[in-house]
């Protein structure tokens, strides 16, 4: 379980021991006549992260944890200007920004700046508990402070996978009566894994261990009791026909920003296609829709004001995701006025439109706790989030179906989508541990 600890203010999670709890066992099909059985873990060094991004000068030369960040600020010390050592900037205040007149901010800075008043008492309160309990548990460490950060290069080609959705949509389409909705690896199943269409189908591991299968050249591996289908917004429609609905849909959208049009990392959506991804049709009645956001206010309001309404969705709650390195440091200052440690998640609870009828009383469900904190080491790998499976098992039933959208890795009894669905599943992140023959019947 990832969850390392927890209390009235979020949890602190252990992400690489949940990628790894999936790959204890997996299996592999060298030969018709030999099953090799291997354990595999996600290489560690993805998650050592020891000093944060941008020192703060508050603390420059001492343990900036979020609990000693805590105290100075408490104490006075520093002022909490929000001034770095590496890139100097100005603190993040209405005064001024880049020595401007509050009059020449604009609506997002302002909101920006009202947002993160907001929220940064709790983000640094809850921190500080958690980031405590952390090193009474042994998962963070203080001493760690200052040491390098460990940098691994990226396990494939980035863009592969997407290239590879694009050439899909030149391929046949499958025809609307097509019976077939589902391709099924089974470790029973010894047939070659290079046939399967991934592009068509929704395609399952439907067996109690990981799969290692070579997929279009490349080996992977396949949680047990998982399910994908990699495609972009332009071909979605088999998980649709997939003939399933979801009580829980959690959705990392590949938001619109400079930065993502300077590097060339991933293709974006705008807004109004986001808004074309057919949530009524996959998810269950009173379904649980989570929705990852960046801090750009504008995504935020549009999330909250335009598409979960279009969807049907009640907004509930807004959580924080804070990021913390090994030694219990924020890995961005939480006063910086560019980069903040925490991200943003809004969860909503779908409600089917009914017809109305006065002898069918609505029916409530109980309040959602809002303002929570997920805390956790960030992996190094971009948008690679922290798996929320074992955070929300506590508010939905235990045979609640899951589903993610636009995920770039699969979960052991999740359905995932996205153009990126394998992208770390690809075996070059793992390091195989142990191997073991078992010679079939």
């Amino acid at each position: 379980m990832s969850v390392i600890c927890k209390d009235t203010r979020g949890w602190l999670l252990d992400q690489l021991s949940h990628l790894n709890k999936a790959f204890q066992r997996c299996v592999s099909v060298k030969s018709p006549g030999q099953r090799q059985h291997m354990k595999c873990v996600f290489k560690r060094e993805y998650f050592n992260i020891f000093k944060p991004h941008i020192i703060s000068k508050l603390c420059s030369n001492t343990n900036v944890t979020a609990r000693s960040y805590s105290n100075a600020v408490q104490e006075g010390e520093g002022n909490n200007d929000g001034n770095f050592e590496t890139i100097r900037e100005e603190p993040f205040s209405l005064k001024k920004k880049r020595k401007r007149k509050l009059k020449e901010l604009n609506k997002g800075e302002v909101d920006a700046y009202e947002y993160h008043a907001k929220v940064s008492k709790i983000v640094l309160e809850g921190t500080k508990l958690l980031v405590e309990k952390g090193f009474a548990h042994g998962i963070l460490d203080p001493s760690e402070t200052g040491r390098e950060s460990e940098r691994l290069a990226s396990g494939v080609d980035d863009n592969r996978l997407a290239d590879l959705c694009e050439m899909a949509k030149q391929l046949p389409l499958v025809g609307d009566n097509e019976d077939k909705t589902v391709q099924i690896i089974s470790e029973d199943d010894m047939t070659s894994t290079e046939d399967l269409d991934l592009f068509s189908y929704v395609t399952e591991n439907i067996s109690d261990c990981a799969r290692l299968v070579t997929l279009m050249g490349q080996e992977y591996l396949i949680p047990p009791r998982s399910s994908f289908l990699l495609a972009d917004i332009s071909c979605i429609q088999p998980l649709v026909k997939y003939n399933k609905t979801y009580d829980v849909i959690v959705l990392d959208p590949p938001w619109e920003n400079k930065s993502v049009k300077r590097s060339n990392r991933y293709n974006s959506l705008p807004s109004c296609q986001i808004k074309q991804i057919p949530i009524p049709s996959l998810a269950a009645p009173d379904c649980l829709v989570v929705t990852w956001v960046t801090n750009r206010q504008k995504h935020l309001q549009f999330v909250k004001e335009e598409l979960y309404p279009y969807w049907s969705i009640e907004v509930l709650a807004e959580w924080q995701w804070v990021k913390i390195t090994k030694s219990g440091e924020f890995v961005f200052p939480l006063e910086s006025p560019h980069k903040k440690p925490y991200e943003i998640l809004v969860l909503g609870r779908y409600k089917k439109i009914k017809d109305k009828s006065p002898s069918t009383p609505e029916v409530k469900t109980n309040t959602f706790p809002d303002c929570k904190l997920i805390i956790s080491v960030p992996s190094t790998l971009h948008s690679q989030k922290p798996s929320l499976a074992d955070v929300l098992k506590e508010f939905v039933d235990p045979e609640a179906k899951c589903l993610e959208l636009f995920a770039r890795n699969l979960q052991p009894g999740w359905t995932s989508w996205g153009n990126e669905v394998l992208k770390f599943q690809h075996l070059s992140y793992f390091n195989i541990e142990e191997t073991w023959q078992d010679p079939l019947a």
